[in-house]
Parts: structure tokens; C-alpha cells; sequence
């Protein structure tokens, strides 16, 4: 066996070691370093570390009446099947890791063997699909729900994402052999009824769940920054249209929930709102704390089902959906 993995799966070993010891035998820092012989400041760096690489998994629980009130009050107001709703963390990324956790944990326990799921683009879904954890294999296929993204699109690619799924799941993943977005509305249709991308998104509008992320027309938004759409356009949408967001990178919608004709419609290669009302289980996930008006109006739509997000993202949507 080679030295560096020799010498790997004994750190790992003494890292479970002293996990499992720390917490789930409820030992001290200080009998720790005792019974390993170790400084306490060399068990503190170990413990941090056995965190860093995913051996330990903390999630931190909020009063259980309060969780189960917020995700009550989020049903009965938009019909959705489930909340998964994450607290507020100090910085965007810790946000989008904690929620991928919930979203991970989730799929986990609700996937079934046999079934299909439609996977998008973007951060949040991505981090779902790379967040370390423990799950239950599941025989699943996992299908983009949108064309591929130029090669800087790397880890949020659709494509990627599915691969990924695949791979912590242990099923098999469908490409979409078609890029996401096409300047020309009439070659995009064309490429649309292509026999082998017509069989791929077939496959995707007849899923049993889909991922999707739901996004803002800032000027800063990922479609802008991938070169798809200018500033002007997501400017024009929002003030002349209303438009406040997109689900799955696809069909702009206003504060409604009702889709909008804008300038930036039928560029994308991938699934429509209308297609994702069709299946049974959209799942959609909002980290960001900028978006709790495309939130309000992508649950307007009635194509999501289970909504994850944070804390101050659900009780704003709520506000806002209670003046209005």
C-alpha cells in the first residue's frame, strides 16, 4: 500500500478516535489528551480538523416548537409539502453549506430505489451534491434539467451536478448533450426538437423530484456573469416587466408568479416553470439573503413543493406575503 494512504487512514483513525470519544462519549479535552498521550492544544486542532474533512457532522438544532411553527405557517400559506428551513449564519457561504446539509439529509430519507431525479444548475444545488455526509445508497438516475455551461461554469454545471449525485448516491447520471444558453431563439428551438436532446428532457419533465435554484435578476446574478444576459436586460425586465426572479435558470416571473415575455426569453436550453408543475416534487433552494422577493414569487408560480432556505428568508417571505 502506498505511504501516503497508509499514513492517511491512520490520521483518520485517530481523528474517529477522538470524535467519537469527545462527542459522542461526552469525554473532555483534557481526558482526551491524557488517554492519547497529546497536548490539549494538539486535541483541540484535531478535533477541528475531524470537523473540516467531514468525520464530524454538527448541526445546530433551534427550539423544535419554533422549527415546526415556521414550517406549519409556510404550508398553510404557499401549500408546500415541506420547509426546510436552516438558521441564519454569518456569511453567505456558511448559509448555502448549512442548508446544503439540510437538503442532503432530506433526500436521503425521502429517495426512493428506481427513481428519476431532474437536477439544475447553479451554487445552491451544487453545494447540495458536495456536501459530505452520510446517505443511504439509492439506485436513482439523476438527469440535467438544463444544457451545459462554457467550461468556467465548471462545479455548477447541471452536468457536473448530476455526475456528483450519481456519485454520492451510488446511481447513474443523464447529460444533456446541448449547451444551456443560445443567442439565436430559432436555432435554440431547432436544437430543442432534436431527437437526442427531445429524449433527454423528456426524461427530465417525467422526474419523480426535481432540484432547482431559485434566482434574482441582480446585476451581479449568475446569468450575468456567465455572459448569457446584460445588465440592461435584467434592468429592463425588472423595471418594465416586473420581473423579480427565475427558477432553474429558465422563464422570468413577476411578484405574481405569473411568467413574463422579456427579451431574455427562449435562450435557454432546460425545463420551464410550466414543466416543473408537472412533476411531482420540485425541490427549491434559496441561501441568499437578497432573495426573498423572487422566493415570494417563485412559490406564486406553484411549481415548488419543498422550499429551503434560512430563517430570516422565511419570515420575510411571510411578511411580505401577510401585507399584501
Amino acid at each position: 500500500m502506498d505511504a501516503m494512504k497508509i499514513e492517511q487512514t491512520e490520521e483518520t483513525n485517530l481523528l474517529t478516535e477522538i470524535a467519537v470519544a469527545y462527542y459522542q462519549d461526552g469525554a473532555t479535552q483534557e481526558e482526551i489528551s491524557k488517554r492519547f498521550g497529546l497536548t490539549r492544544v494538539k486535541v483541540g486542532r484535531l478535533l477541528k480538523r475531524a470537523r473540516d474533512i467531514g468525520i464530524v457532522e454538527i448541526t445546530v438544532k433551534y427550539h423544535p416548537v419554533f422549527s415546526a411553527k415556521l414550517e406549519e405557517k409556510l404550508k398553510e400559506t404557499f401549500g408546500l409539502k415541506r420547509a426546510l428551513i436552516a438558521l441564519d449564519q454569518p456569511s453567505e457561504e456558511e448559509q448555502r453549506t448549512l442548508i446544503a446539509s439540510v437538503v442532503s439529509t432530506y433526500l436521503s430519507s425521502s429517495l426512493n430505489d428506481n427513481m428519476v431525479i431532474s437536477v439544475g444548475q447553479g451554487r445552491n444545488v451544487s453545494a447540495v451534491s458536495e456536501h459530505i455526509g452520510i446517505v443511504t445508497p439509492k439506485e436513482c438516475t439523476f438527469v440535467a434539467s438544463i444544457g451545459g455551461i462554457h467550461p468556467r461554469g465548471g462545479m455548477l454545471n447541471a452536468d457536473h451536478i448530476s455526475r456528483q449525485f450519481a456519485k454520492t448516491f451510488g446511481g447513474v447520471s443523464e447529460t444533456l448533450y446541448a449547451p444551456a444558453y443560445i443567442s439565436d431563439p430559432d436555432l435554440r428551438n431547432t436544437l430543442m426538437n432534436d431527437i437526442t436532446v427531445r429524449q433527454t428532457m423528456d426524461i427530465a419533465r417525467k422526474a419523480d423530484v426535481a432540484l432547482v435554484g431559485i434566482g434574482d435578476l441582480a446585476e451581479n446574478s449568475y446569468m450575468v456573469n456567465q455572459g448569457w444576459f446584460s445588465v440592461q436586460e435584467m434592468v429592463e425586465a425588472r423595471i418594465q416587466q416586473g420581473v423579480v426572479g427565475e427558477v432553474g435558470g429558465y422563464d422570468f416571473f413577476d411578484i405574481k408568479g405569473e411568467v413574463q415575455d422579456t427579451k431574455m426569453s427562449n435562450r435557454v436550453v432546460g425545463l420551464t416553470i410550466a414543466d416543473y408543475q408537472k412533476i411531482p416534487e420540485v425541490i427549491a433552494i434559496a441561501a441568499e439573503n437578497s432573495k426573498p422577493l423572487s422566493i415570494l414569487g417563485a412559490l406564486r408560480t406553484g411549481a415548488i413543493d419543498v422550499l429551503a432556505t434560512s430563517v430570516a428568508n422565511a419570515i420575510t417571505i411571510l411578511n411580505l406575503e401577510a401585507q399584501q
